[in-house]
């Protein structure tokens, strides 16, 4: 259970994190920003460590699986990639506001973890296939660029509003330009929807290998259709009508939902073969 403790401790730093970059959004202090980007390092060990703890303990348990296959530890390894996902965009924009609004989708992620079962529990024999490393991975690395968009796109609607009404101060002044902001969005799905289809061809594959059919129109594989498609919708909107602004930033916040409803809402609300519980 050591692998727990360090879990909690995650949360704990993101929760820190948050408030840190909150904190200097209102204050108008890089310098507290700046602490919050170690504390987001400092977790991103931490949590590694975790999983592959994790991992290891599996293995001296004789079960020996990734450690991804129930709600707490995909809770736990959707916040890790939120996190490092947005480290790689911190480094690339150089811009530490974005932390305020990122960030604590992935602290009251590890929340909801908290709640939930942490024991280490085997696979059904017909779900222990290597499919299910590359299908996982691939499905959470978009849904932590999906995360990330929305987070942007809610900073964008922000800041266009208050640029509409040619004010300049408060703190939604000091977020970056719309134009930077709605590039953000855009980059972010762009990275997020090559691994969301990835996922869902891994993830038929798999099913393949455990039912015997590659789709079922199971509510998971319909709602990871619906995400994809409101995705693909948004690309092809921002290619060949030029969406860019508000509408985009609201339909990245559309497929951000789309998508948990399609992580949770499914698994958590309706039945099927990939209700957590139900093995």
């Amino acid at each position: 259970m050591s692998n727990v403790i360090l879990f909690n401790l995650t949360t704990v730093l993101f929760g820190v994190a948050s408030a840190l970059y909150l904190g200097a959004l209102y204050a108008k202090n890089e310098k507290i920003a700046v602490f919050g980007t170690w504390v987001c390092v400092l977790a991103a060990v931490v949590s590694t460590a975790a999983l592959g703890m994790r991992w290891f303990e599996s293995y001296q348990m004789g079960i020996g699986r990734i450690p991804v296959t129930n709600l707490y530890e995909s809770l736990v390894f959707f916040a890790w990639s939120v996190n490092l996902f947005y480290l790689v965009v911190e480094r690339k924009y150089r811009n530490r506001t974005f932390g305020a609004f990122v960030m604590p989708i992935a602290f009251f992620t590890m929340v909801f973890a908290v709640y939930n079962d942490s024991s280490i529990q085997p696979l059904v024999p017909a779900l222990q296939s290597y499919w299910l490393h590359a299908h996982v991975i691939t499905c959470f690395v978009g849904y932590a660029a999906f995360a990330v968009s929305a987070g942007v796109a809610v900073m964008y609607l922000l800041k266009a509003r208050q640029e509409k009404a040619k004010i300049s101060e408060g703190v939604v002044g000091l977020l970056p330009a719309c134009k930077m902001l709605d590039d953000l969005v855009y980059r972010a799905i762009i990275w997020g929807f090559p691994f969301l289809t990835a996922g869902i061809i891994t993830g038929a594959a798999w099913a393949n290998y455990a039912w015997g059919t590659y789709w079922s129109w199971d509510p998971k594989e319909t709602w990871s259709l619906i995400v994809w498609l409101v995705y693909a919708a948004f690309l092809h909107a921002r290619v060949t009508r030029g969406w860019h602004g508000r509408r985009a930033a609201i339909l990245s916040i559309v497929g951000f939902l789309a998508t948990i409803m399609c992580y949770l809402g499914v698994n958590l609300v309706l039945s099927g073969l990939h209700s957590y519980g139900g093995g």
